[in-house]
């Protein structure tokens, strides 16, 4: 064996991120430990289960991972992997709670020579400024001579099955040469798209936030123009069909945007440019759209149910999706229950259909209740809010239990017009 096949390496936390990445590291590395706290969690993928549908049981199965709440499991790793989630706070403020937590969990079981990988969405500065100190302290080791720190930002794309963790390109620094080889080696056994070496820890960071910033800012525009287009009554659907016949239009569409990535990063990405001494106006304006969008939509369907002369006080409407995107059952940061609550301070009736989501995470996290296909009828209005393939198959049966002069919003422009009853009325974002 060569010195890296006897890295011990140790996933912490299995998530998104984190369980593919102990996947693949199990497929060429023994010794492979994947540590979460939620005994749940750990206790579902020794019985092959993941229920969020990225990992098959039967790759589960194979993999040779040992799957543990247990940090004591932690002691005889060389090689540390942090994949814990960093979102922000319910004032839209970066949350490292989980992310120095697992630095303390971690410090007392470095030794010397260790090395520890930050996956986690962070802010230029964090791994070297906060993340080492964190674990400094909680080791007694001394940083840069005990133990060394890199940095790998994550590019997940729940439900994606071409992108996945060993097809995309993965960019890597650490403090130091021989530390940024180190984990070189480890990577490039497992991604076959190849290793990207970033400058320094900083730049890496920095990359994984623009990535997701770039993407929020252009959906922020497309989100412009269709409240835009909307008042002039055009459809922002034909309009972006014209344009895209010219070569270099770029083709983004309006929606709305959540996940643990897009809604996310720019926070962190402004947070640090604001202690900086800068105040970005850009990154802040594309996020204000997008976060105001849920209510756009609330309230077009509130103003298109009076324009038809349906009672809003006590109708009945049926939500189509509440994940933060199609196919999938990650509701992370979902916009949907805003549209939720906003409809439901009109005193509407509203009833959540996904195919897709555990109706206990989904109660634990938004105390919303979800409903089957079965259960929707005398509907006043459909919300097409989030079109998995199921909905999509099973959307004749919602349509059908409209009512006469019923509202239909498809938000995504997913369905087809001449499948619905000529009585009903029509917007699409």
């Amino acid at each position: 064996m060569t010195a890296d096949k006897q890295e011990k390496i140790a996933v912490i936390g299995l998530g998104y991120v984190g369980l593919p990445a102990a996947i693949a590291f199990s497929e060429k590395f023994t010794d492979v430990i994947g540590f979460d706290t939620d005994q749940r969690r750990i206790q579902e993928l020794n019985e092959n289960i993941d229920s969020r549908g990225e990992i098959a049981s039967q790759q589960l199965a194979d993999a040779s991972v040992k799957f543990t709440s247990n940090p004591d499991d932690l002691a005889s790793t060389s090689f540390f992997v942090v994949a814990v989630p960093t979102p922000v706070d319910e004032n839209r403020q970066p949350d490292l709670t989980a992310i120095r937590a697992a630095c303390e969990l971690l410090g007392p079981r470095l030794s010397k020579g260790d090395l520890v990988v930050f996956e986690s969405t962070v802010w230029p500065g964090v791994t070297e400024e906060i993340c080492g100190p964190d674990l400094a302290a909680s080791s007694g080791l001394k940083q840069g001579r005990d133990f060394f720190l890199a940095y790998s930002p994550e590019r997940i794309n729940p439900g994606d099955r071409k992108h996945q963790f060993q097809n995309v390109v993965k960019v890597i620094a650490a403090e130091n040469e021989s530390s940024a080889q180190r984990v070189a080696n480890i990577y490039e056994q497992v991604v076959n798209a190849g290793i990207f070496m970033a400058r320094s820890i900083k730049v890496a960071e920095a990359a994984k936030l623009i990535e997701n910033t770039q993407r929020d800012l252009n959906i922020a525009l497309m989100n412009e123009l269709a409240i835009i287009f909307d008042r002039l009554d055009i459809a922002t659907a034909d309009v972006l069909a014209a344009a895209k016949t010219k070569w270099n239009f770029l083709p983004f569409t309006p929606g709305l945007v959540g996940g643990h990535c897009i809604g996310v990063d720019p926070y962190y990405l402004s947070s640090k440019a604001k202690q900086s001494g800068h105040y970005p106006q850009l990154v802040l304006t594309a996020r204000r759209i997008n976060d105001g969008m849920s209510s756009f939509i609330a309230n077009k369907l509130v103003k298109m149910m009076i324009a038809a002369e349906v009672p809003v006080k006590g109708a009945n409407v049926a939500v189509l999706g509440i994940t933060f995107k199609e196919n999938v059952a990650d509701i992370r940061n979902s916009r949907v229950p805003e549209i939720i609550r906003e409809l439901q301070e009109f005193g509407i009736n509203v009833q959540v259909v996904d195919p897709h989501v555990d109706p206990d995470d989904l109660k634990y996290q938004y105390d919303i209740a979800l409903v089957s296909l079965a259960e929707l009828d005398q509907l006043d209005g459909v919300i097409i809010t989030v079109p998995h393939d199921r909905i999509l198959e099973e959307l004749d049966h919602v349509l059908n239990r409209l009512k006469e002069n019923g509202v239909v919003i498809d938000v995504k422009t997913a369905l087809q017009q001449n499948r619905l009853p000529v009585s009903v009325k029509y917007w699409s974002l």
